[in-house]
């Protein structure tokens, strides 16, 4: 319990004193609660009267009292003038003590929050910034308890997630929604804190029963919230009923915003790691998705091959392959997988195993198409298809045996003409018992056929106009016409696409192969 030298230095209360005692002609000491005197007596001339006592007291509590002693001439102030000013004396150490203590308050108030705020963000990890703030606010505040409940935005449910000097029964209580909870609703619509008088008999108190268990009484509910959103709630419980001072409220809602705050922070700061550890395995992941991809054509008597790969993101849903077979043949797929990311880059890997597999070991293109296509029905979810065009040259009489399970069909460029190589299926993944045909073409020297998917030919610019097939069409006989080679051919069409589409950036994958017989 304070007295009243610590709030006030005993040379103030005397200079204060002796000029009250001049004033008045009369004689003053100021005592403590204890009865000590702790001023020297106000000199005065001339006779005095009896003492005239005032308390000098703070919210309830007397620190001491100022005694005057009246002088006893004619010319001297009333008694009752004197008593006046001795309670006007009294009255204004009261205040002087009450500013002081309330100066201390907010001092100490600042001081814990700042030491809170380091104490709450020196936590990396949520458990242990939950568990701080409750330990820290049962500490800070004095209180018997204290529970914490985060809100899931998604789907409105309040969780115990940390409490101090609770059983762990209380902690485990369950989830109560926020539709149910009249307390959190106040406190979240509100911004403000709750108070709840007792917690046994209040109609608002969603479990009594437990509250008697716990022995608590008064309560009050703080909303935590980061810029406006709300977080959670601070709950601080008393074994009394208590009411709570304006001071403790305001120091409760301050600890409330740096908890907010760093609960916040610390999510983010887990999102983030988890994102970044995300994107490290995409990062893996595309990289063994490249490895796959042909690092340069095979070398094939009669035949002039080239490729163009560009993922839009790490994984890509496009690919390509080219497959040496028996007696020289050639085997070149293509395909394109609805989406993108890691989705689409599993489906890829998937779809490219499955291909390998069969075609190493199966000559006939639709038995081929009809076992890929019924593995991934059996592997893949109803939502997922892709598109493959497979096909089969022989280098020795340069046919082409080809299927296509609806895929772009590619263009077999010859006397600057642009013939698509149709027939085949519908796309992959939809129906296990597909059929799919097969076709044969037979090439010539100085063919070009281009195989390409979606994402060339739906480029757009910043008008939202396609780049289309009919310019790619145009472009590609441009470049046979200059006599490119294959990898010219495929870096020409490459290049017109990007000229007409200009700087936008492309949300699709780009795949191009070109082959010219020689």
């Amino acid at each position: 319990m304070k007295t009243l030298t610590d709030h006030l230095d005993a040379k103030v209360i005397q200079q204060l004193q002796d000029s009250l005692a001049f004033a008045t002609r009369t004689q003053i000491r100021t005592y403590g609660s204890e009865g000590e005197a702790i001023t020297e007596l106000s000199p005065c001339i001339g006779p005095l009267g009896g003492p005239i006592e005032m308390p000098i007291v703070i919210s309830g509590q007397t620190l001491g009292k100022a005694v005057m002693y009246p002088a006893d001439s004619a010319d001297a102030p009333s008694v009752q003038m004197a008593a006046g000013m001795l309670g006007f004396f009294s009255e204004t150490l009261s205040r002087l003590c009450a500013a002081e203590r309330d100066l201390h308050a907010r001092v100490e108030e600042l001081a814990t929050v700042y030491r809170l705020t380091a104490l709450f963000t020196g936590h990396k990890d949520l458990r242990h910034v939950l568990d701080t703030v409750v330990n820290t606010v049962v500490e800070a505040m004095n209180v018997k308890a204290c529970g914490l409940r985060l809100l899931n935005r998604q789907t409105d449910e309040m969780t115990v997630e940390a409490v101090a000097n609770l059983s762990r029964g209380y902690l485990n209580k369950g989830v109560s929604h926020l539709a149910d909870s009249k307390l959190d609703q106040e406190a979240f619509a509100t911004g403000d804190v709750v108070y709840v008088a007792d917690e046994r008999t209040d109609p608002r108190v969603l479990y009594p029963a437990e509250a008697r268990r716990e022995g608590i009484v008064s309560a009050l509910i703080v909303p935590l919230s980061y810029k406006g959103k709300p977080v959670g709630a601070l709950r601080l419980y008393t074994d009394h009923e208590y009411r709570f001072s304006v001071y403790e409220v305001g120091m409760v809602k301050a600890i409330a915003a740096q908890a907010a705050a760093a609960i916040v922070n610390t999510r983010l700061r887990a999102d983030a790691r988890e994102a970044e550890h995300m994107r490290r395995q995409v990062r893996l992941a595309g990289e063994v998705q490249r490895r796959m991809i042909p690092a340069a054509p095979p070398q094939m008597s009669g035949l002039d091959l080239a490729a163009v790969y560009v993922p839009s993101l790490e994984l890509s849903g496009d690919f390509y392959d080219f497959i040496e077979l028996p007696e020289g043949n050639l085997g070149l797929a293509i395909c394109d997988v609805m989406g993108k990311g890691v989705p689409a880059g599993l489906l890829t890997a998937s779809i490219r195993a499955s291909l390998r597999a069969h075609a190493g070991s199966l000559y006939d293109l639709s038995d081929i198409f009809a076992r890929v296509n019924r593995s991934m029905c059996d592997d893949t979810l109803t939502t997922s298809f892709a598109t493959l065009f497979y096909g089969v040259i022989n280098t020795t009489t340069m046919e082409l045996t080809y299927s296509n399970a609806g895929h772009e069909p590619p263009l077999l460029i010859r006397n600057r003409q642009a013939i698509p190589l149709t027939g085949g299926g519908t796309i992959l993944g939809v129906y296990p018992e597909l059929e799919y045909e097969q076709s044969v073409v037979q090439l010539t020297g100085g063919d070009v056929v281009l195989f390409t998917t979606d994402g060339l030919i739906e480029a757009m610019d910043f008008h939202e106009e396609e780049f289309g097939r009919d310019r790619m069409i145009e472009a590609a006989i441009s470049a046979v016409d200059q006599g490119m080679a294959a990898g010219g051919i495929a870096q020409h069409v490459l290049w017109e696409m990007r000229r007409f589409t200009g700087l936008r950036e492309h949300g699709d994958d780009v795949t191009l192969v070109a082959v010219r017989v020689q």
